[in-house]
């Protein structure tokens, strides 16, 4: 076993890490890119998450723990991903429907999976971390995919409610914690299966609330995306990293992209690409058959990406469907990205340096959005309001000065940044303060 030395302080450079999330694919990817740049600098990473993920973390020669709830085994997929992606209830439905109901399974699996961890490193959703980690007195690190999760007053993030009203502004520091005193009200009785649990593990009350503040940890903290889309702030939570976005998203070994869309993207002028992420796609209402029309109507190309179950017949010349491509392949040869505004999908519009329709459905998407229209690179688009006219004039604004340069300008930037190198850093600096007791 390999230890390292920083100040007085002897540390496990071949750390067992046991990396918590729990979503869709754009949850798993950063964890993914994470385990494989914690196994290159010597470490033993393992990523716990929904079984239905074992294969793809198991490709990257990763060690996986499965810890329920199983997103293969939701019943009724159409329904479930209708009240998931709900504006305003959305979070609600994630949370006390998905999440709590099986917070004590959560617990149970990853206690059993984490039993020789030196440090566990969480999820905004992952609410068994920190009672593991406590039961087993391990240190443990919180993780922002997205800057809404860490409800800055100093950069106020667009809550899901309040994006029709809002648009792309921005609340006042006072008028957020306003909004953030209700939100908490709201939001209390979520939790309570938290509660009840640490009760019966006779673990100390909790004093922090685990949907905000409790979600971090007092021995460092992750903030996965880049300061292009959202800096640090005075009051992120103390040891925050804010690393760049980490990415994984590439087809596995032996894989390419199909005949016909290498050929498609050969065969004329780059194409609007339209996509709905892992989740949304699976609630796509009208978006696509609005997608082909518009780009036929601006006399261009188009990629659809719609899923396996998504039925588009009767598709105009010049619009191909295909059920998934891998954005960071087909994104860098788009015209434009229009998309729902996951921050797994917004990353790699970003860094394609393309510039961006951004039709946001719930979560963090709202925000991620607004985020992007005052970053200059694109455009947003109310999800009730993406009709073939506005559809129409929102991409002839778009794919014009000065959103083409100001896109550019962006993805320069962040090819500078090293996601996970910076990321991996930080939880071996985390190991540090463990070690030495400064938490």
């Amino acid at each position: 076993m390999l230890w390292y030395a920083t100040g007085m302080t002897l540390v496990n450079h071949s750390a067992r890490i046991v990396l918590c999330t729990f979503g869709s694919l754009g949850d798993l990817h950063p964890y993914l890119a994470l385990g494989v740049g914690l196994k290159a600098r010597g470490h033993r990473p393992a990523v716990a998450t929904s079984g239905l993920y074992r294969e793809k973390v198991e490709a990257e020669g990763l060690d996986f723990i499965a810890v329920r709830p199983d997103l293969g085994d939701v019943g009724n997929i159409d329904e479930f991903i209708r009240q998931a992606v709900d504006l305003r209830r959305g979070s609600e439905f994630v949370i006390t429907k998905l999440t709590m109901p099986y917070l004590r399974h959560s617990y149970d699996d990853l206690l059993a999976g984490a039993g020789e961890a030196d440090l566990l490193v969480g999820h905004p959703l992952a609410f068994a971390v920190a009672l593991v980690a406590e039961t087993l007195g391990r240190p443990w690190m919180g993780c922002a995919l997205a800057p809404l999760s860490l409800f800055s007053a100093c950069d106020a993030s667009l809550l899901p409610p309040l994006a029709p009203l809002l648009g792309t502004r921005q609340l006042s520091p006072g008028a957020f914690r306003v909004v953030m005193r209700l939100a908490r009200r709201t939001t209390r009785s979520w939790t309570r299966p938290i509660t009840a649990l640490r009760a019966e593990l006779g673990l100390a009350p909790m004093t922090a609330d685990p949907i905000y503040e409790g979600q971090y940890s007092a021995f460092g903290n992750l903030a996965l995306f880049s300061p292009c889309l959202a800096a640090p702030q005075p009051d992120w939570p103390p040891h925050t990293t804010a690393s760049g976005f980490c990415f994984h998203d590439r087809l596995a070994p032996g894989q390419e992209l199909s005949g016909e869309l290498t050929e498609f993207l050969a065969a004329g002028q780059p194409p609007i690409v339209f996509t709905l992420g892992s989740t949304a796609v699976h609630d796509p209402g009208e978006f696509y058959a609005v997608a082909a029309q518009a780009a036929v109507d601006l006399g261009r190309r188009a990629v659809l990406l719609a899923g396996e179950r998504c039925q588009l017949p009767g598709l105009p010349p010049g619009v191909l469907r295909v059920d998934y491509a891998p954005h960071s392949l087909i994104f860098p040869r788009a015209a434009a990205i229009v998309h729902q505004g996951g921050v797994g999908t917004t990353a790699q519009a970003l860094a394609a340096g393309q510039p961006q329709l951004v039709v946001p459905f719930s979560h963090d998407q709202p925000d991620n959005a607004s985020r992007i229209a005052r970053l200059g690179v694109g455009r947003m688009v109310p999800r009730a309001r993406f009709s073939l006219p506005r559809a129409k004039a929102e991409l002839a604004l778009l794919m014009a000065e000065p959103y083409l340069s100001r896109a550019a300008e962006v993805a320069r930037t962040m090819a500078a940044e090293d996601g996970v190198a910076n990321a991996c850093a930080a939880i071996e600096a985390c190991l540090v303060r463990a070690g030495s007791s400064e938490c």
